[in-house]
């Protein structure tokens, strides 16, 4: 009887063990799949996130970048390195950009005595982060081809290039000028004006580069500009003699910038369907003339001044405009440029507005040379300084 009863206990005891044992385990597998869930969960909604919130994205890594830093008193608002300049075993001749005209520039006005080189601002490269403020993880990672590269520069052989060394003649200058042309708005909103030497990069949008444009400078300069110096509305002046059908298609939908387009519809870049986000279209035709372009710029200008009030200009200063340029097709003189450059920056001198003017396409080697004369006569006129410590009248 005993040693039944023992039986019975021990059994008991036994199913009371195993019991517990699959009631543990069996609470512990609901913890880890409540866990698991969570865990699925957050991803999913970070993910989710990520996805549905890009403008939170953006403004991270607009704040986390480097490109804006501060420049001392003893530089001038003019902003260049020497890494602008392609120079890349003779092929980019093939294209007819001059492609050194950036430290031509430079040269001619520290000879002709406006600038010293140890006042010029050297930028920063824009890193993948910052270029990702505009541009797609997909755009970038095409650019890793040396084919797309080469389509984009319109230079053939790039293509037979190994890419990394692609990424170090063509995209690294590329990348240096897009650094140049953030930090000009930074020192245009303390100083009143910048000019980048290089950059206006008007034909790439955020998802293809086109037309010697590989980066979206002047797009990424305004998305730093909202959130970093807290502007609100911004004007873009585009003057070169090609549609910007970039960042016309990459702004032209945003109410807090207006576009006002000066171009000759009769060459490249064709793109009807970036036409339609131009606020203010101003066309002018192949063979157009000094006195009816500069004419047709002080209309625009008038009416731009009552369509819109901006906290900033970005000034896309194109001198292929020039008479005898081969792709601009215009008949403006030299003087044409140095006068059509002193009316924007009187534009908004008079109205308080700080400006960003970017060279843009020019496509003589007389380019550099109307540029540099055009800066002097800005010089000259008070409305930028070129000696540190000036002051502008």
């Amino acid at each position: 009887m005993k040693d039944t009863h023992r039986v019975v206990v021990s059994t008991w005891t036994d199913l009371t063990r195993d019991s517990a044992v699959y009631l543990f385990f069996t609470f512990a597998a609901i913890k880890a799949s409540q866990f698991l869930y969570r865990c699925f969960q957050s991803s999913e909604m970070s993910s989710f996130s990520m996805a549905t919130h890009p403008e939170a994205l953006r403004r991270d890594r607009i704040l986390s970048s480097k490109l804006y830093f501060d420049v001392p008193l003893s530089k001038v608002s003019i902003i260049y390195s020497s890494a602008y300049d392609i120079s890349f075993m003779g092929i980019e001749k093939l294209h007819p950009f001059d492609s050194s005209k950036w430290g031509r520039v430079c040269r001619f006005l520290i000879s002709d005595g406006f600038l010293e080189e140890r006042s010029i601002v050297e930028p920063l490269e824009a890193s993948k982060i910052d270029l990702l403020v505009v541009h797609s993880e997909n755009y970038l990672n095409s650019l890793k081809s040396s084919a797309t590269v080469a389509r984009i520069t319109e230079v053939p052989p790039v293509a037979f290039f190994p890419n990394v060394l692609v990424q170090q003649k063509v995209l690294y200058p590329f990348r240096k000028q897009v650094g140049g042309t953030i930090l000009a708005a930074k020192l245009a909103k303390e100083r009143g004006w910048a000019i980048n030497i290089g950059g206006g990069f008007h034909h790439c949008t955020a998802e293809r580069g086109s037309g010697f444009c590989a980066y979206a400078d002047i797009s990424l300069c305004i998305h730093f500009a909202f959130l970093r110096l807290r502007i609100s509305r911004v004007m873009i002046i585009d003057l070169d003699a090609h549609q910007g059908n970039g960042h016309e298609t990459d702004l032209g939908d945003d109410n807090r910038v207006y576009i006002l387009d000066m171009y000759n519809p009769e060459i490249y870049p064709f793109d009807y369907g970036a036409r339609r986000f131009i606020d203010q279209k101003v066309e002018v035709v192949s063979g157009t003339t000094t006195d009816e372009y500069l004419r047709k710029l002080d209309e625009a200008l008038e009416v731009a001044s009552r369509s819109f009030q901006p906290e900033l200009v970005i000034y896309n200063a194109g001198t292929d405009i020039l008479n005898g340029d081969p792709l601009g097709q215009l008949k403006i003189s030299p003087d044409g440029i140095t006068s059509r450059d002193e009316k924007v920056f009187r534009f908004a001198r008079e109205r308080e507005i700080p400006l960003v003017m970017l060279t843009s396409g020019g496509y003589m080697k007389s380019s550099a040379r109307v540029i540099a004369d055009s800066i002097e006569n800005l010089s000259r006129k008070g409305l930028i300084q070129t000696r540190p410590g000036s002051v502008s009248t």
